[in-house]
């Protein structure tokens, strides 16, 4: 919220609606004549945003991607501030028939929105051993990626894994045990991770709304992007840097001329604190990083 720097006049997007922590926080700062819309792309999120805000008229929603945001008309005006949360949300986490969790046993589907591309489930049916160690590498730094994925084409055919419990036992079924006495993550946990980020496109989503947000922000708009994942973080760390300050020079070449910053980073990465994290364990890895449109990019 002290990132984003409401203004009571002002519009804002929250294009990670979740189940409305954030967007609470800027409408009880918005005056009669801000404006805050709301983007999820998950049904249930935009149906707790329907119940809860729908009836106040500076509120507007939309289903969708935040990649999509430059698309929506209510964004064509100008934006004060954009927020995104990235990342798979507490409850979605918590219903086991979304798929996301292996420590709850529910079909394997780990869509955000269950509406649209491959589940899961269908991918894994369908891709090659090497692409999916290539996936589990990439997005979940997993060191057994080739192993885990021999045994899922392996398994695959007997029988589909269509169940997040089966697919978790047969990961830790080919790990490494753990080291007596050490406290280990559970073996499934870079993999789902690195499946929900494949199957839900996340971080070419991140990369398109992070231009999209660029775009859409008025000169001294603020963006704010909170990360639970250091491939996000580094997306996010990129995109504003890329922006704000010129590119290195290299004596071999020219030297570059005519570099404009469009914005401004606003402080460095910022970690919650010790109270944040007893509150709100998730938020342990959570990282945040804002930066502020400048008036040179009007």
């Amino acid at each position: 919220m002290e990132g984003l720097r409401v203004h009571a006049e002002g519009t804002y997007l929250d294009g990670t609606f979740g189940r409305g922590g954030h967007a609470r926080g800027v409408l009880g700062a918005l005056g009669s004549g801000g404006r805050l819309l709301l983007m999820d792309k998950d049904p249930e999120a935009i149906a707790v945003a329907g119940r809860e805000f729908g009836a106040d008229p500076r509120v507007s929603i939309m289903r969708g991607s935040f990649a999509d945001l430059g698309r929506w008309d209510a964004v064509a005006a100008g934006l004060d501030g954009v927020l995104f949360d990235l990342g798979v949300s507490s409850p979605q986490l918590d219903v086991a028939e979304r798929g996301f969790s292996f420590g709850k046993d529910g079909p394997l589907d780990m869509r955000m929105d269950p509406d649209a591309g491959e589940s899961a489930a269908e991918w894994l049916a369908r891709a090659s051993a090497d692409e999916i160690a290539d996936v589990l590498w990439t997005y979940g730094e997993e060191r057994m990626s080739r192993r885990i994925a021999r045994a899922i084409v392996e398994r695959r055919a007997q029988a589909p894994i269509a169940r997040t419990g089966e697919l978790a036992a047969l990961i830790a079924s080919v790990m490494p045990k753990p080291r007596a006495g050490r406290h280990e993550i559970h073996p499934a946990t870079r993999s789902f991770q690195a499946i929900r980020i494949h199957v839900n496109r996340e971080l070419a989503d991140l990369e398109a709304g992070l231009d999209a947000a660029h775009a859409a922000l008025r000169p001294g708009g603020r963006l704010a992007v909170i990360s639970f994942h250091s491939l996000e973080d580094r997306i996010v760390k990129r995109f504003i840097a890329s922006r704000s300050k010129a590119p290195a020079g290299n004596r071999r070449l020219p030297e570059a001329t005519g570099f404009v910053p469009t914005l401004r980073a606003v402080g460095g990465a910022q970690k919650a604190d010790a109270e944040e994290v007893a509150a709100n364990p998730r938020a342990r890895s959570a990282v945040l990083r804002v930066a502020e449109k400048l008036e040179a990019a009007a």
